[in-house]
């Protein structure tokens, strides 16, 4: 019985044995796609919900959402590319700058006429030469730069909204009032960032680019660095955004706004989910156009985009999902869950339900969207350009330097050229 029974167990673990590595053997088979991405709210939550469906439909791909902070987006995955190491897929923002990484995916992609219909308008974004026929990802989304207010703290301070097209300087003397009257802390704040202070020089008139399409730092740039620098000396920003840190660090402020140290914010359509969440009962806020100076009203374009890269294993696996990911059904899906404005022409005519947007929402959705008809011609341009960073940083460094009075503006902007120059040079070896 003992020799029965021990022949059983025998037989019954050589095929356990064959199970297993029967299991293995698919488990190797399986490509696994890894995706590193950031979220300003639930962008990454809705991809994993999505790279679920993705791989119930195909079964032989796994797909591995890293969700990361921004910063690992602009500070790590530079230098992992420049490595040869990263991931398959990235969720970036630094288009133009990390664009020689990616990997042109139209070998795989059978409807090549669908991405140039759909997301055609913004493919030039990821190309890394001009003219460049590749597709290497699409935009999961299309921002705007531009300033959010305290409604409720304009209401105590029984102060009018300035209209739609009120100047920086108005909206910075009715923001000082309401400050004032209701003892916040501060009038204003704007992200540290080169981006979001790129859309107040335009509209001041910088031209960003000289006549042979050079970065130039021109007389509306100077007057933006002073007025700027100047409002932090009078108390009218607050300081601890752009003080807090070092160097050209990132520092959003929605922080503050959300917080109520703050009467008005400059930073963009993407945090829209975030004050949904986060202000909830606290007070009513209000999305506004962005103010105008001499030359415009504009705030600058952007976004996300999903872009494959070349140090993916699985370029064919990693197609498949882009394009998984850009079907309109899916897109969509990812839009209206994570209250971001299309860059998918068809969807931009037809309209997004927002499933989880609440009023004040929906309502700051449809200002930013109708705001990107009064974008100027060369915030676009400053948003497609390689180089954009080489102006963007520097900006931030040197500005933190003359607002905390360690360099005079004029030295400032001095060092922001120089900076600006060097960096050109450097990117283009």
């Amino acid at each position: 019985m003992s020799k029965i029974n021990s022949h059983v167990s025998s037989y019954t673990l050589q095929i356990l044995g064959l199970a297993l590595m029967a299991t293995g053997a698919i488990s190797a088979q399986a490509q696994e796609v890894r995706v590193m991405c950031y979220q300003d709210g639930v962008e990454c939550d809705v991809t994993t919900e999505l790279a679920k469906k993705f791989e119930a439909q195909n079964p032989g791909v796994k797909i591995v959402v890293d969700t990361v902070p921004y910063k690992t987006i602009t500070e790590q995955l530079p230098v992992q590319l420049a490595a040869g190491q990263g991931p398959d897929i990235a969720r970036v923002t630094d288009l133009g700058g990390l664009s020689k990484f990616y990997l042109d995916i139209s070998p795989n992609i059978k409807d090549r006429k669908y991405f140039d219909t759909q997301f055609g308008s913004t493919a030039a974004w990821l190309s890394p030469n001009a003219g460049d026929k590749g597709i290497y990802g699409f935009m999961s989304q299309l921002t705007m730069t531009g300033p959010y207010v305290n409604k409720t703290l304009f209401e105590q301070a029984k102060v009018a909204l300035p209209g739609p097209k009120a100047t920086w300087d108005e909206w910075v003397a009715a923001a000082n009032k309401v400050a004032k009257a209701t003892q916040t802390k501060a009038a204003m704040a704007w992200d540290r960032s080169g981006h979001r202070f790129a859309g107040p020089a335009i509209s001041n008139g910088a031209a960003i680019f000289d006549a042979k399409g050079e970065l130039t730092l021109d007389a509306g740039y100077k007057t933006t660095v002073n007025k700027f620098v100047g409002w932090h000396k009078d108390g009218t920003l607050l300081k601890e955004v752009w003080a807090g840190s070092g160097g050209s660090t990132y520092a959003d402020s929605i922080g503050e706004f959300i917080n109520g140290n703050t009467v008005m914010v400059l930073s963009g359509s993407w945090q829209i989910n975030r004050l949904q969440k986060d202000i909830g009962n606290k007070f009513d806020w209000v999305a506004v156009p962005n103010p105008c100076g001499a030359a415009a009203c504009t705030g600058i374009p952007g976004g996300a985009a999903w872009v494959a890269l070349k140090t993916s294993k699985s370029p064919k696996e990693t197609a498949a999902f882009l394009n998984f990911m850009a079907a309109e059904t899916n897109y969509a899906d990812f839009i209206a869950k994570t209250n971001n404005i299309p860059a998918h022409a068809g969807l931009a005519k037809k309209g997004v339900n927002y499933v989880n947007a609440q009023p004040a929402a929906r309502a700051a959705l449809g200002v930013f969207g109708s705001g990107v008809a009064q974008l100027s011609p060369v915030a676009y341009k400053f948003q497609g350009y390689k180089y954009n960073r080489a102006l963007m940083l520097p900006t931030v460094s040197r500005v933190t330097q003359a607002l905390v009075g360690e360099l005079s503006t004029d030295e400032a902007l001095n060092k922001i050229n120089a900076d600006m120059q060097d960096a050109v040079k450097q990117a283009q070896k």
